[in-house]
């Protein structure tokens, strides 16, 4: 019997319906909700430990979302046949729903917490993943644990001049504009999305439409938590604080610290030599009997570091390296610097490189994907690395984490749609970006890096792609603020907001934000996206030095293509009997043929590492499929000898009749003695019967005629 179930339902600007159920399923988690919109169902539950871990000074969240097969009525791939880890599209929403809760929990609250949010049932209508956020907020809102919340997500999205509130399927292929939106009932708390090249005022519309969407779920919630009486928020006390150390530590180094943040120095192991040297000083003056708690001092320490670097910033308009508000650092970059790579490039901006390599493949190559609900194929692939060294850190290899798959797939959002159609690219495309330096906007890097090795490799890219982080320091009581271009992993750190754009010079192509204070206002926001446009520009000009539009032919060691449409009933006689006939040509050639079937045939896509080798087997692939043409010549074997002719196998599979008379001009009583078997012999198509299709051939044709003797003679 169920003891307290209930349900909150509400509509989506279009009339469209969300419900959330609680009390039913998954009771025992410290909160449960499902949400359903049309068919597509998401069970969400979170849980709590009630008491910190011994030392832990920040919150051990963790989200995982996961879509079960069974969802969608299929069953996994693999040898196991289940669901396994998280696939990186899973790890994506679980990073969206992740950046727009975290920074909503309590900051002083550091229990073990766990966010599971499961796709239980699927409408290929109804796009999960722009709910996942908002179940995992309700499933917090009906539960004691403390957030600052409700929150939700939405998806915005800009067909013509329209702005549609998660879409369906068919309307985000049309859209211009692709944007996924987290906020509060009144601020604005993450933006992550893709565009083809709009306007910073298009994105602002898209921002204001989703907001106006998600203040309507979030009363949804408050309204279902006082329906099933939420518990009131567990109170915890997860710190212990001495406030007398954090008076005297902050007396004794805040002036030395905002003294060394004014010096503008642009090493980073330097810059941290002087800060860290500061405490070191103060420690070491005490008492040896005084017993220092060394967490603490660090704590104590940090918000030091922090509120006098800010403050240092606010006050004269000058950033921790010596630049200002809006300069870009130093930036070189090069290409072709990896001789076997098909392109390749470094950029690097101040203390930050990528070194980035493209690699072309064929359709063989394609990346596979089998979801619960994205099934297909992915031509387009690029994959980030953030090795330890990057930052002068010794850190074992494990692997890409969820950090490095995000990165990655903010830059290749940045990029795609600048590539050619797929009808215009017959290559599987490959971009791994290797971060070798790394003291903030490494992904940016990777955008700029990535564009211009794709160029470098000759891919015709439409436009080349850069972008920047942006970053912002302000301050509520005085309402000083700074707006920051190409900010540092510092100022990531102690800003309040980290809003990474892409585009090119004609408009944006991706955008990611995370926002840690309340009360952005669109005119800030607004002001910050005209200040990265800038700044993209900037950064447009100097890679513009190095390369300013793709090469006009690809690298030597790069794959030819070449593509051609065939007769359908070809495709058989091409492919052969279990493939034999395109495995000798591929053998004998060196090259890779492709044979898939179309609308308008069959498609060959071919691939060769050199000309001679594309030749070959366009050659042998032109002669297969080949149609014969009456008046044409061709140049035959002699397959069987009869009475009354020969036949000759004049294209690969096609034998015709030459016929005893047709091939001379004289008369010939016998076979004997004119052809042998296996002799080549150029013939003339004349006739195909219409009826049987049997093909006549003629050699005598392209001989001589002798003249007519005279009768004298």
């Amino acid at each position: 019997m169920l003891t307290n179930f209930q349900t909150k339902t509400f509509n989506l600007p279009d009339g469209r319906e969300i419900s959330i159920e609680t009390g039913k399923l998954a009771k025992q988690a410290d909160g449960s909700v499902v949400v359903r919109m049309g068919n597509t169902m998401l069970l969400a539950t979170v849980v709590s430990s009630k008491e910190a871990k011994e030392g832990v000074d920040f919150l051990p969240l963790s989200v995982d979302y996961q879509e079960k097969f069974a969802a969608s009525g299929k069953i996994p791939g693999g040898f196991l046949k289940r669901e396994g880890r998280l696939s990186d599209y899973e790890i994506l929403i679980s990073r969206l729903v992740d950046r727009v809760i975290r920074p909503l929990m309590p900051g002083d609250y550091h229990a073990d917490t766990q966010i599971a949010i499961s796709m239980i049932s699927a409408d290929p209508e109804v796009l999960p993943d722009a709910l996942a956020a908002f179940a995992a907020s309700a499933a917090i809102s009906v539960s004691d644990i403390p957030f600052d919340g409700p929150i939700a997500e939405v998806r915005v999205v800009k067909v013509g001049d329209d702005y549609i509130v998660n879409p369906t399927p068919a309307q985000l292929e049309e859209a211009t504009l692709d944007l996924m939106v987290g906020a509060t009932i009144d601020n604005i708390a993450m933006v992550e999305g893709e565009a083809k090249e709009v306007s910073e005022a298009e994105m602002l519309e898209g921002i204001r439409v989703a907001h106006e969407a998600i203040k309507v779920m979030c009363q949804a919630q408050l309204d279902l938590a006082k329906m099933v009486g939420a518990p009131e928020k567990r109170e915890y006390s997860h710190e212990t604080h001495n406030l007398e150390l954090k008076e005297e530590i902050k007396k004794a180094t805040y002036d030395k610290v905002y003294e060394v943040a004014r010096e503008g120095i642009a090493n980073k192991a330097l810059r941290g030599e002087k800060f860290k040297a500061i405490i070191t000083e103060w420690v070491e003056a005490q008492p040896e009997d005084r017993e220092l708690d060394e967490f603490l001092v660090k704590t104590y320490y940090h918000d030091v570091e922090k509120e006098a670097i800010r403050n240092s910033v606010l006050d004269h308009k000058i950033r921790l390296d010596g630049r200002q508000t809006d300069e870009i650092r130093p930036i070189w970059s090069e290409v072709d610097y990896l001789p076997t790579a098909h392109g390749s490039a470094i950029f690097t901006r101040g203390e930050t490189q990528s070194l980035t390599s493209v690699t072309l493949g064929t359709k063989l190559d394609e990346q596979m994907i089998d979801g619960a609900i994205h099934s297909g194929y992915n031509k387009f692939i690029l994959h980030y690395n953030f090795p330890a060294f990057s930052t002068g850190e010794v850190r074992p290899n494990r692997g890409p984490g969820r950090r490095e798959v995000g990165h990655g797939n903010l830059a290749m959002r940045a990029l795609k749609n600048m590539l050619p159609a797929d009808d215009d690219n017959p290559y599987t495309i490959r971009v791994v970006s290797d971060i070798l330096e790394s003291n903030g906007s490494s992904s940016m890097a990777t955008v700029c890096a990535g564009s211009l090795a794709l160029m470098d490799a000759g891919v015709p890219l439409k436009k080349p792609v850069t972008g920047i982080a942006m970053g912002m320091i302000s301050d509520s009581d005085t309402k000083k603020y700074a707006i920051l271009s190409d900010i540092l992993g510092d100022e990531d750190h102690l800003g309040d907001m980290d809003f990474k754009v892409t585009g090119t010079k004609d408009g944006i192509t991706a955008c990611q934000m995370d926002i840690k204070i309340d009360g952005l206002s669109f005119d800030l926001l607004a002001e910050a996206l005209e200040q990265a446009r800038q700044g993209r520009l900037h950064i447009l000009d100097k890679i513009s030095e190095t390369l300013l539009e793709p090469r006009p032919e690809l690298k030597p060691n790069a794959p030819r293509s070449h593509k051609l449409i065939i007769d359908r009933e070809m495709i058989g006689p091409l492919i052969g009997p279990g493939g034999k006939v395109v495995q000798e040509i591929q053998k004998s050639t060196g090259a890779t043929v492709v044979i898939e079937e179309t609308d308008k045939g069959g498609l060959v896509n071919v691939f060769a590492v050199n000309q001679e080798s594309m030749d070959d087997a366009l050659g042998k692939i032109k002669a297969i499929v080949a149609v014969p043409e009456v008046g044409e010549v061709y140049e035959g074997k002699v397959k069987s000898i009869m009475p009354f002719g020969a036949f000759i196998e004049f294209m690969p599979g096609k034998d015709g009749l030459l016929h005893i008379s047709e091939i001379k001009w004289e008369r010939i009583e016998k076979m004997d003695g004119i052809l042998e078997v296996g002799e080549t012999v150029k013939v003339k198509l004349t006739e195909i019967d219409k009826k049987t299709g049997k093909f006549r051939l003629s050699r005598k044709v392209l001989l001589p005629k002798p003249e007519k003797k005279s009768a004298d003679s």
